[in-house]
C-alpha cells in the first residue's frame, strides 16, 4: 500500500510539474524559464514547510509524509531536495560540503547536460 500511495503522490507531482510551468510561463512570457524557476522555488518552500512539520515537529506520520515529500515533491522538483540537503549541511556546520553540493550540482550538472546533448545528437535517427 505504501508504494501505491507513493506512486499516486508522484503522479500528482508529475502533472503539477507540467501544468504549473505552462501556466507561469504563459503569465510572464519571455525567454527566461519562469515556469521552471517557479516550480523550483515553490517546491523548495513546500519541502521546507513539510520537513519542519513532518520531521522536526513529528506532526505528519510516515504514511502521509512519504507520498507528499518523496512522491509529490520528488516528482514536482528535485531542486527542492538539493536545497534542503544543502541547508542541512549548513546547519551541521559543513560549509565545504554545502558549497560542493551546490556548485558541483550546477557546474557538473551543466557539463552532464552538454555531454548528454552531444551523445544524443550523435545517435542515429
Amino acid at each position: 500500500m505504501t508504494l501505491l500511495f507513493l506512486a499516486v503522490g508522484g503522479a500528482f507531482g508529475a502533472v503539477s510539474r507540467y501544468l504549473v510551468p505552462c501556466w507561469v510561463q504563459e503569465l510572464f512570457g519571455g525567454r527566461f524559464p519562469w515556469g521552471t524557476f517557479a516550480v523550483n522555488i515553490s517546491g523548495s518552500f513546500v519541502l521546507g514547510v513539510l520537513f519542519a512539520v513532518a520531521m522536526e515537529r513529528e506532526v505528519l506520520s510516515p504514511d502521509v509524509r512519504l507520498p507528499l515529500m518523496v512522491g509529490f515533491l520528488g516528482s514536482y522538483t528535485t531542486f527542492s531536495t538539493l536545497m534542503l540537503e544543502s541547508w542541512t549541511l549548513v546547519e551541521e556546520g559543513d560549509l565545504t560540503h554545502m558549497l560542493f553540493n551546490l556548485v558541483g550540482s550546477v557546474v557538473i550538472g551543466m557539463i552532464a547536460v552538454v555531454a548528454g546533448l552531444a551523445v544524443g545528437r550523435l545517435l542515429p535517427t
